[in-house]
């Protein structure tokens, strides 16, 4: 799929999805759900001047256009799709979908916590350049929706047959006047047949709901193992973000 027929898929899809949400209420006033477990579909939407995951350019520094889904359950469980343009170069993927499943529970009234299996699934390759698709299974603590802190583990790394671990920090804070500040720092590490050297990533930003609109601007960057291992995509860069959701 090339790059123009892709984002009027993603477009409309991107239109599609609030009349999607509506139906289903509509449906949910005709016919309620079983007592003991009720379902909630949600959605987002996206539109980013880059794509940039774990410090690292997913779009070769080209905007995204990105569209999620969800169903979350009354006993934690939910599961989701979500997917966005990509560029990995000549003959790479342009599409990724991430399928998740997981469970998500509060501890406390300040403690919650969060399991995810994800699977990183990449479309449109041409057949020499490989697969990329792979696993991940992500554990997250967070403390008064304020800090949150993250494990990722995989045992096939960019789908090449070697272990992958990511620490990650997190925290969001209200600054006051509807502005919200959100800073985070990660560690990416590989196993040695990767080829790949352990490297440090970190973003901080500031967000703002505009009506039903969020606006974010964020700086990202990496240290010097991440310029060795992605070159120019991880470089530091300034990202803008329109999102809504519902």
């Amino acid at each position: 799929m090339n790059h123009q027929k892709l984002s009027l898929a993603l477009a409309a899809a991107l239109f599609a999805l609030p009349m999607l949400a509506s139906a289903q209420d509509e449906m949910g006033e005709e016919a309620a759900p079983a007592e003991d477990e009720s379902s909630i579909f949600s959605w987002n939407a996206a539109l980013t001047s880059d794509y940039v995951f774990r410090g690292v350019s997913q779009t070769d520094e080209e905007p995204a256009l990105q569209l999620g889904a969800d169903l979350n359950f009354d006993s934690g469980f939910y599961a989701g799709v979500w997917a966005s343009n990509v560029d990995f170069g000549d003959g790479g993927p342009d599409l990724e979908i991430d399928t998740y499943v997981g469970w998500n529970t509060d501890f406390s009234d300040s403690w919650n916590f969060d399991v995810q299996l994800i699977r990183y699934n990449y479309i449109g390759e041409e057949n020499d350049f490989g697969s990329s698709d792979y696993n991940e299974l992500i554990t997250s603590l967070s403390w008064d929706e304020t800090l949150t802190f993250s494990y990722g583990y995989t045992n096939d790394v960019y789908a090449l047959g070697a272990k992958g671990h990511y620490f990650g920090a997190a925290g969001s804070w209200d600054m006051g006047n509807g502005v919200g500040l959100d800073v985070s720092l990660g560690k990416s590490m590989f196993g040695n047949s990767t080829g790949f050297e352990d490297y440090m990533d970190w973003s901080v930003g500031i967000n703002r709901d505009f009506g039903p609109v969020n606006a974010a601007i964020g700086y990202y960057d990496t240290d010097s193992e991440g310029d060795f291992n992605f070159g120019d995509a991880a470089d530091d860069r300034i990202v803008l973000t329109f999102s809504i959701g519902g």
